[in-house]
C-alpha cells in the first residue's frame, strides 16, 4: 500500500500533470476573458451594425412546429467572435513572434543579441564575446572607424 502511494505522489507531482493542470486553470480565465470581449466589446459592435444585439426571439411556425432559428444565430455570432478575438489577438501575435525567433531577429524586450562571429548570446551592452572573445560593439552605439 505504501509503494502504491508514492508511486501515485511521483505520478501526480510529474511536471506534465502540473503543466497540464496550469494549463487547464489559465484556459479557463483566458476562455472568461475571451468571453467578456465579445459579451462586453463586440457584441455592441453588432448591435450598432444590425439594430439588435439579441436575436433569440426569432423564429418562424411551420405546420404548428415553430423553428427558434434566433438561438442560432446567436450562438454563430459568439462562436465567430470568440474565434475572431482569438485568431487576431493570440494567434497572429504568437505566430509573428515566432517568426521573428525563426529568423534569428532578437525580441524587441530582450537584453541579449547573437554574437557575429560564434552565434552565442551574449548581453546587448557587451564590447566583446565571453564565448570567442571577439571584439563586439555595443547594441546602440556606432562602430569606430578602422584605422590604418
Amino acid at each position: 500500500m505504501r509503494g502504491l502511494l508514492k508511486d501515485f505522489k511521483t505520478f501526480l507531482f510529474q511536471g506534465n500533470v502540473i503543466d497540464l493542470a496550469v494549463a487547464i486553470v489559465l484556459g479557463i480565465a483566458f476562455g472568461t476573458v475571451v468571453k467578456a470581449l465579445v459579451t462586453d466589446l463586440l457584441t455592441p459592435i453588432i448591435a450598432l451594425i444590425f439594430g439588435k444585439p439579441d436575436f433569440g426571439a426569432l423564429s418562424f411556425t411551420l405546420n404548428s412546429s415553430r423553428f427558434l432559428y434566433g438561438d442560432f444565430i446567436n450562438a454563430l455570432i459568439a462562436f465567430v467572435s470568440v474565434a475572431a478575438a482569438i485568431f487576431f489577438f493570440v494567434v497572429k501575435p504568437v505566430n509573428a513572434m515566432a517568426a521573428r525567433r525563426a529568423a534569428g531577429q532578437p525580441d524587441p524586450g530582450s537584453d541579449t543579441r547573437a554574437c557575429p562571429e560564434c552565434l552565442s548570446e551574449i548581453p546587448k551592452a557587451a564590447r566583446r564575446c565571453a564565448f570567442c572573445t571577439a571584439v563586439q560593439t555595443p547594441v546602440g552605439e556606432q562602430a569606430a572607424p578602422a584605422s590604418l
